[in-house]
């Protein structure tokens, strides 16, 4: 792509909670685009932005799926690369990965449901990677749809800033348009050619007060953020051209300071082409995000890289894919210098070059093979060794490591084995595929009980796991009930010397430490080990100290309860001592491991559980019975409020041991009126007879092998 035309492009993804119209939005646009000749529906299974089985069969997007477009707006032909992303919160590593290679976002809301659970966790994602945002309102065709209402929520709720920029013409079975309020004309969409014409007309009479008002607050917001603007607005606004309000929307959205809104209904085929219109008109290009940051692994300096192919090459592989025909696909986002085909890149994680055989622009599951991705650009590449999701890829002579990603910690887990013996090879290759594509599935061999245990983000994200297992990798599975993911903690400090002697004919081993072992300080956020030496005058030499941490850290994957991981805890190495002869780094590494043991099990040790974050939409008449079952489901409840449509919603923060199977105990307590979405909160301890119950039970699995 020629540098002049990188203003050009827009790396763009939909993002929003489940069932708000993401998947039926890519379609619209694919289909207007030119890209596809017939909609693909997700209800139908044939949505092309949702090609797995998996995801044809639920309805729902469980991958994110990428793909180049084109769409023609003032003129130039804008190249836009699209990433649909999934809105359940099992799958929000896809959303995470895919706003980190993002410019721009579009998020979208249900013109009924409004701002939803899933909404805030996109919303806050988008805020940790500066992704500026256009808003699209979509199902206005539906019963209780409200374009201002969703405004006003994303004020309150998201402490947005939002901006309408058109107003709807009718609302529910009579939405029909919707009124430019930066052209001040009317857009009606034709039903019989599918949406796909539209007319432009002069505004009804009876809307033209509405419209008159709206557009006066337009103009008040985006005036703070141009100054020749704001002059006019007070001398005579109807100076203002549409040229100056465009330029002023445009800097307000790139200062993330404004979110301009659109509504439409994309199932209806209404509204689809002014949302790509205004993101193309709105939304940043690579150069207006500007240079990237990294660092230079040798030294550790700050490197900066301009969004150019004549600067160095770096790009960031953001998702792994294991695709049957090419094997492993790696998706990149170049943002300097340019990957061609056949050439070799540097992983800066691995210290190794590697070859890239093939390079692919992606539509959806299918590949259209390309010589060259350059600066902006998104595609995938074939022929990776050794890669994971947030690797650098750059130039050999100038390395450069990006800032990668951060992904939560799976807490659930289940034991799972092949059914036939012939099998576990193939469950052991499959496993270690999906763990690769997937950051947030991990797989384990449980050491005292020597099975493979599975862990994800909740039972839908082990359910595909398991699904994928049997089609993809041809596995079928036996699999034991969900097990939390507990935690281990220690309440206090304990003071401790260990020695570790072993004499065996020979060279013997000898260490000695005298530790404080205890919880982590309050200001220390980053979880893990906090180690502090305080050895002085040499008693335990300099190049013995990292193996004592070392050890500690290893042991911390063990507590002393159950076997669990602690997540946090703090050594400080204060003295000990050494033989100049049988001490060396394998002796003070054991020594670390026994005197955590032993200081551990003196430390008040207690279990920690997952708590979730519960919301719960209920008709009236059932919260009742809502809240007795999350009672007895150690449920606290932290509010309710009314939402628009006379339901009520609770929120409650409930341990996940007690929430497996709740959506069908939910459905028969409320006749399936009631809809709930879990996110994880945090671990908290657990209280001694539950503590009891969970060791007699780890105990009893232990004594069965």
């Amino acid at each position: 792509m020629a540098k002049q035309d990188l203003h050009l492009t827009r790396n763009i993804g939909i993002m929003a909670h489940i069932d708000a119209g993401k998947t039926t939005t890519s379609e619209r646009i694919l289909f207007y685009t030119g890209l596809t000749h017939k909609i693909g529906e997700t209800h139908d299974g044939t949505a092309t932005m949702d090609w797995m089985a998996q995801e044809q069969e639920r309805g729902i997007t469980i991958t994110s799926a990428a793909t180049t477009t084109r769409w023609k707006y003032a003129g130039d032909i804008y190249k836009i690369n699209l990433i649909d992303t999934p809105g359940h919160v099992d799958f929000t590593v896809e959303v995470e990965r895919s706003l980190r290679v993002l410019d721009g976002a579009v998020a979208t809301y249900c013109a009924v449901g409004g701002v939803e659970p899933q909404s805030e966790t996109v919303w806050r994602q988008a805020d940790k990677y500066n992704v500026p945002r256009i808003g699209y309102v979509n199902k206005m065709d539906r019963s209780g749809a409200d374009f201002f209402e969703v405004v006003r929520q994303m004020r309150e709720v998201l402490g947005a800033n939002p901006c309408p920029i058109v107003v709807p013409i009718g609302a529910e079975e009579t939405f029909k348009g919707v009124i430019d309020l930066i052209k001040m004309k009317a857009i009606l969409w034709h039903d019989e050619t599918m949406g796909a014409d539209y007319s432009v007309e002069e505004i009804p009479a009876n809307l033209l007060d509405e419209c008159q008002e709206w557009r006066d607050k337009m103009l008040e917001s985006v005036a703070d953020y141009d100054d020749s603007l704001m002059e006019k607005y007070f001398d005579d606004p109807s100076t203002i051209t549409e040229e100056e309000i465009l330029r002023a929307l445009r800097n307000a959205t790139i200062q993330m300071a404004i979110v301009p809104m659109l509504c439409g209904s994309s199932f209806k085929n209404k509204g689809v082409q002014t949302l790509l219109d205004y993101a193309c008109a709105f939304l940043p290009s690579p150069l207006d995000t500007g240079s990237v940051t990294g660092t230079d692994p040798n030294t550790g300096e700050e490197v900066v890289r301009q969004p150019d192919e004549e600067d160095k090459t770096a790009a960031l592989a953001f998702k792994i894919a294991t695709d049957p025909y090419v094997g492993r696909l790696t998706f990149f986002r170049v943002y300097s210098g340019k990957v061609e085909a056949g050439s070799y890149v540097y992983n800066s994680r691995s210290g190794k070059k590697e070859r890239v055989s093939r390079i692919f622009q992606m539509h959806s599951n299918k590949q259209n093979p390309v010589e060259v991705i350059g600066a902006g650009d998104i595609g995938a590449g074939v022929g990776f060794k050794d890669i994971r999701t947030g690797d650098t890829l750059c130039d050999e002579a100038a390395p450069i490591v990006l800032e990668s990603m951060d992904f939560p910690e799976p807490v659930i887990g289940i034991a799972v084995e092949p059914k036939t013996q012939k099998d576990m090879d193939k469950l052991a290759n499959g496993l270690a595929k999906l763990s690769e594509e997937d950051p947030t599935f991990t797989v384990k061999t449980d050491e005292q009980s020597g099975q493979t245990v599975i862990s994800g983000m909740g039972e839908l994200h082990l359910d595909i796991i398991i699904d994928r297992l049997r089609r993809e990798f041809k596995v079928e599975c036996n699999q034991g009930r969900p097990q939390v993911n507990y935690k281990e903690a220690i309440t206090k400090m304990v003071n401790l010397r260990e020695v570790y002697k072993k004499q065996s004919g020979g060279r013997g081993k000898f260490a000695d430490i005298i530790v404080n072992v205890g919880p982590v300080d309050e200001d220390f956020t980053l979880g893990g080990l906090q180690f502090v030496d305080e050895v002085k005058g040499g008693n335990i030499p300099k190049e013995f100290i990292p193996s004592v941490q070392k050890g500690f850290l290893t042991a911390m994957k063990n507590g002393v309860l159950a076997g669990y991981p602690l997540d946090s805890l703090k050594v400080t190495l204060i003295d000990g001592s050494f033989h100049p002869v049988d001490s060396d780094q394998l002796s003070f590494e054991i020594c670390a491991i026994q005197a955590y043991k032993s200081a551990c099990a003196k430390a008040g040790p207690v279990l920690m559980e997952p708590i979730m974050r519960l919301e719960v939409v209920t008709p009236e008449e059932n919260m009742g019975d809502v809240i007795g079952d999350l009672n007895k489901r150690r449920g606290q409840v932290e509010g309710m409020e009314s939402s628009r449509s006379g339901a009520r919603i609770v929120k409650a923060l409930v341990p996940l041991a007690e929430m497996f199977g709740y959506v069908t105990a939910l459905r028969t307590i409320t006749s399936g009126r009631a809809t709930s979405s879990m996110t994880y909160s945090h671990h908290a301890q657990v209280s001694q007879s539950i503590a009891k119950a969970v060791l007699e039970e780890v105990k009893g699995r232990v004594d069965l092998i």
